[in-house]
């Protein structure tokens, strides 16, 4: 199962459009809500989290996403479960995916020391130790990391590739007719 925790003003499509992909690929996903059931993104748009972060259980991830956004970065690193699962998930060479603003939650933590990783332009100083990508998506290990909403769809192709295969990927980016 991958788990994409939503946290009150969490990016919209940075979110969704992961999630999109992932059922796409026929990847079992399900969105947890850190701040409430209910999820209010950055743009003001309601979203109902399939469970709330109280229903959590770690027995079955094989992917945790951080989407950005402010201040969901902010709760999402304040969040006691969601700081758990990060370390488990890292320690047990799950993947970790964030994206936008939500890579310093991993370099703050120091997970991303000598990785290869990238961040909204400006946040590059929050990834500790991490060999800043000139690229949009990157994976290093089992960390993914990407810049921002713009490229939300390439990093959820780029989370479905690392779980299921290229193939399945490109089936996905062609049928969107994604460039």
């Amino acid at each position: 199962m991958v788990y994409v925790f939503l946290a009150d003003g969490f990016e919209t499509i940075e979110a969704l459009a992961v999630v999109d992909m992932l059922r796409r690929a026929k990847i079992d996903v399900s969105t947890v809500g850190v701040t409430g059931k209910t999820v209010i993104s950055s743009q003001s748009i309601a979203v109902t989290a399939d469970i709330s972060i109280d229903d959590f259980t770690y027995s079955d991830v094989e992917a945790i996403v951080l989407p950005g956004g402010l201040p969901g970065t902010t709760n999402l690193e304040k969040n006691a479960v969601v700081q758990s699962a990060i370390d488990r998930a890292n320690s047990e060479n799950k993947y970790v995916c964030a994206i936008c603003a939500a890579p310093s939650v991993l370099g703050h933590k120091g997970l991303l020391k000598g990785k290869e990783a990238i961040a909204f332009p400006g946040y590059e100083s929050e990834l500790d130790g991490a060999v800043i990508s000139d690229k949009y998506v990157v994976t290093d290990g089992n960390i993914i990391t990407a810049r921002g909403a713009g490229v939300s769809t390439q990093f959820g192709l780029e989370i479905v590739k690392n779980l299921v295969g290229k193939d399945t990927a490109d089936k996905i980016k062609e049928t969107i007719q994604c460039p």
